[in-house]
C-alpha cells in the first residue's frame, strides 16, 4: 500500500504562490493516476486536480484552471502542485491520492495534508 506525505503548505497573502508536494513511499506511483483535493472548515473534501500516470494528461477544477498547475517526477515518486494567484477562498487542506477512477474518483487512502491558508 501507497503511503502518501504532503507538504509545502502554508500562509501566503492574497495573489501570492505555494507550490505543494506529495511524496510517497511503500511503493511506486508510476503506474497510477494522482490527484489533489482539498477540505476548507465546514465544507466537504472537494476535487482540484489530476494527472494520468504518464503526466501526459491533466484535469482541473474550475477554480484551479489557468492558477494551478499539477505535475509529477516518477523518478521522483513525488507530485506536485503549483499554485499561483491565489485567493483567500483557496484557504483549505490540501490532499494527495491516488485516483480510482479518471479523473476525479478518489481511492479511499488519504494523507494527513498539508494546510494552506490565504489571507486577504
Amino acid at each position: 500500500q501507497v503511503q502518501l506525505v504532503e507538504s509545502g503548505g502554508g500562509l501566503v497573502q492574497a495573489g501570492g504562490s505555494l507550490r505543494l508536494s506529495c511524496a510517497a513511499s511503500g511503493r511506486t506511483i508510476s503506474s497510477y493516476a494522482m490527484g489533489w483535493f482539498r477540505q476548507a472548515p465546514g465544507k466537504e473534501r472537494e476535487f482540484v486536480a489530476s494527472i494520468t500516470f504518464t503526466g501526459i494528461s491533466t484535469y482541473y477544477a474550475d477554480s484551479g484552471k489557468g492558477r494551478f498547475t499539477i505535475s509529477r517526477d516518477n523518478a521522483k515518486n513525488t507530485v506536485y502542485l503549483q499554485m499561483n494567484s491565489l485567493k483567500p477562498a483557496d484557504t483549505a487542506v490540501y490532499y494527495c491520492v491516488v485516483v480510482r477512477t479518471w479523473p476525479v474518483t478518489p481511492s479511499g487512502s488519504w494523507g494527513q495534508g498539508t494546510q494552506v491558508t490565504v489571507s486577504s
